[in-house]
C-alpha cells in the first residue's frame, strides 16, 4: 500500500514540478493529514535521477511549510482558542491534543515553533496556539522557516540516498527521529538556560537600581 502511495507521490511531484511540491508541503504543514513523510523522501528520489535539483526541493519544501503554518497561525490569531477546542475534532484536533500542543507552547516560549516543527504530533498543531497568543509574526516565521528546513533537509536527502526502498526509509527515518528528539532536548535545554540567565541578570540590575 505504501509503495504504491510513493509510487504515486513520485509520478505526481515529476508532473507538478516545484509548484505542487509547494502546495504538497502547505497542505502537510497544515491541519490537512498528508506526512511530509511521504512528499519529500519522493523528491528526493527525483533529485537522484536528475529530474529536479537539490536546493530548490528544500526551498520549496520550505515555503509549503511557511505557508501552511501562517494558515494555522491566521486561524489561531483571527478564531481563538475556544473556536479550536470547539472544531478542531473535525481535523485531528481534540481538545485534549490542543491543551497538549498549547502547553507546549506555554512551556518554551517562541522557540517551541522551531522546535515543534521537528516532533511528530507537534509540528502540525504547533501554529494555533502561536497565533492564538498572537506571537511576533516575524519571529514566528523565522523559527518556522528554521525548524522547516532542517526537516526538509533531512527528508530529501534521506530520500536521494534511499530512494523508494521502502524498508529502508523507515529503518533510516526511525533512527532519524530518535536524532531528533535528542536534538530538540537539547535545544529546549540550551533555551531554557539562556531565558533563566537573563531574567537572573535583570533582577540584578533592578534590585541594583533600587
Amino acid at each position: 500500500m505504501i509503495s504504491e502511495i510513493l509510487h504515486w507521490l513520485v509520478s505526481a511531484i515529476a508532473r507538478f514540478g516545484y509548484p505542487g511540491l509547494v502546495v504538497l508541503m502547505a497542505m502537510e504543514s497544515s491541519f490537512i493529514p498528508l506526512p511530509s513523510e511521504l512528499v519529500l523522501p519522493p523528491a528526493g528520489y527525483l533529485v537522484h535521477q536528475g529530474r529536479m535539483n537539490m536546493v530548490l526541493v528544500i526551498l520549496c519544501g520550505v515555503a509549503g511549510s511557511i505557508l501552511g503554518a501562517l494558515f494555522n497561525y491566521w486561524l489561531g490569531h483571527r478564531f481563538g482558542r475556544d473556536f479550536l477546542i470547539r472544531y478542531g475534532r473535525y481535523v485531528g484536533l481534540n481538545e485534549r491534543r490542543y491543551l497538549k500542543t498549547e502547553k507546549f507552547f506555554i512551556d518554551h516560549g517562541e522557540v517551541s515553533t522551531f522546535v515543534g516543527r521537528l516532533l511528530l504530533g507537534v509540528r502540525h498543531f504547533i501554529s494555533f496556539p502561536a497565533g492564538v497568543a498572537r506571537m511576533n509574526l516575524a519571529h514566528f516565521i523565522f523559527f518556522t522557516a528554521f525548524g522547516s528546513a532542517i526537516w526538509c533537509t533531512i527528508l530529501t536527502v534521506l530520500g536521494y540516498y534511499v530512494g523508494r526502498e521502502e524498508a529502508l526509509l523507515h529503518r533510516y527515518y526511525r533512527e532519524v527521529a530518535v536524532a531528533l528528539a535528542v536534538f530538540c532536548l537539547i535545544v529546549v535545554a540550551v533555551y531554557v538556560w539562556v531565558h533563566r540567565a537573563r531574567r537572573k541578570r535583570s533582577a540584578q540590575e533592578t534590585e541594583n537600581l533600587t
